[in-house]
C-alpha cells in the first residue's frame, strides 16, 4: 500500500488525529501529511502512506487555496476564534474598503509565523514556548499571496464579517494573513473558520471523509499517478541495476529532474542535477529497495 489519499478534513480532529486514524487503517507507522490543519479548520489534508512519504518534501511546496472566514474587533492568542480572548471591541469598515485592502495583499512580503504553530525554533515547537509561557522573537518568512478576492461580507454585532477566498505559496498562515488585513484596515481581527479547497493538483472535490476510509470506501492514487507531468523514463535492466545502487549517472535526456519507472511501471527513483558536474544526475527520491 504505497500512496496518496486525500482527506476532507472535520473539525475537532488534529491533523494528527487523521494520521493516527490511516496508520491504524494500513497496519503500519509510515503514514505523514504535507501540510497541518488546526483542528477549527476543514479541508485538504493529503496523506503519504509508506514509500509515497518520500514524496512529502515535494507536495508541501505546492500552492495551498483556501476559503477562510475572518471577524473584526477580536483579538485572540492564537489568532483564531478558539483562542483566550485579548480584547473585543466595535469594528464596523464598509465592503468597499474590504475589498480594497485585499486587493493590496496579492503581492509578496514578510510574515510573522504564530506562536501558536508547529514550527520548530531551536528543536522546539512554537507552541510549547507559548505552554512554557517562555518568551521567544517570533520568525518572519517570505510568502506569496497569490490570488485573493472578497466573497461574502456582513455585520454581525457591531463587528465586521467577511469570507475571502486566497491562493498562497508555502508556509503561508491564514491566521497570519487576517491579522495582518486587520492591521492594514487600523483594527484587529481572527480567523473565524477555514477551508482548504486545494492543495497542488488535489481539490477537494476528490477528498474523501474520515467515515469513508473507515468504510473502505477510497482509491489510493499511486506514486506513479502522483509524478505523472513529470519527465519519465522506462529504465532497461542495465539501468535499472543502477539505479538501483543509487550510481550517478549521465544525464542525456536533458531535464533537471528525471523519474525512472521499470517494464512493469513500478516507480524507481526520481534523479536530480548533480550540482558537482551539471552533466551528470544523481539519486533524489529512492523507490527501489536496494537489497
Amino acid at each position: 500500500m504505497n500512496g496518496i489519499l486525500v482527506i476532507d478534513k472535520e473539525k475537532e480532529y488534529t491533523s494528527r488525529d487523521v494520521v493516527n486514524i490511516a496508520a491504524k487503517k494500513f497496519n503500519t507507522k509510515k503514514v505523514g501529511h504535507t501540510g497541518t490543519l488546526d483542528p477549527l479548520a476543514t479541508g485538504v489534508l493529503v496523506l503519504c502512506i509508506n514509500d509515497a512519504t518520500k514524496l512529502a518534501e515535494i507536495l508541501t511546496n505546492h500552492d495551498k487555496e483556501y476559503i477562510a472566514e475572518a471577524t473584526l474587533g477580536i483579538e485572540t492568542d492564537t489568532l483564531d476564534i478558539t483562542g483566550s480572548v485579548l480584547e473585543s471591541k466595535d469594528s464596523v469598515i464598509d465592503e468597499i474598503t474590504i475589498k480594497k485592502c485585499l486587493d493590496k495583499f496579492q503581492k509578496k512580503y514578510l510574515q510573522e509565523v504564530p506562536l501558536y504553530s508547529a514550527l520548530r525554533i531551536s528543536g522546539k515547537r512554537l507552541y510549547n514556548y507559548a505552554f512554557d509561557k517562555e518568551k521567544i522573537e517570533l520568525p518572519s518568512r517570505e510568502v506569496e499571496i497569490k490570488e485573493i478576492e472578497l466573497l461574502d461580507y456582513k455585520i454581525v454585532e457591531n463587528k465586521t464579517v467577511f469570507k475571502f477566498r486566497c491562493l498562497v505559496s508555502k508556509g503561508t498562515y491564514i491566521r497570519s494573513l487576517i491579522r495582518d488585513i486587520a492591521q492594514e484596515l487600523k483594527t484587529i481581527g481572527v480567523m473565524s473558520n477555514l477551508k482548504r479547497t486545494k492543495q497542488g493538483q488535489f481539490s477537494i472535490e476528490s477528498a474523501i471523509k474520515i467515515e469513508d476510509l473507515k468504510n473502505d470506501n477510497f482509491k489510493i492514487l499511486s506514486i506513479i499517478e502522483i509524478l505523472n507531468d513529470y519527465f519519465k523514463v522506462t529504465a532497461d535492466d542495465d539501468l535499472k541495476l543502477e539505479i538501483k545502487n543509487g550510481k550517478i549517472i549521465d544525464n542525456i535526456y536533458g531535464q533537471d529532474t528525471v523519474f525512472f519507472i521499470d517494464k512493469s511501471n513500478n516507480p524507481l527513483a526520481i534523479y536530480k542535477i548533480y550540482e558537482k558536474d551539471i552533466t551528470k544526475i544523481k539519486p533524489w527520491k529512492m523507490f527501489i529497495k536496494n537489497k
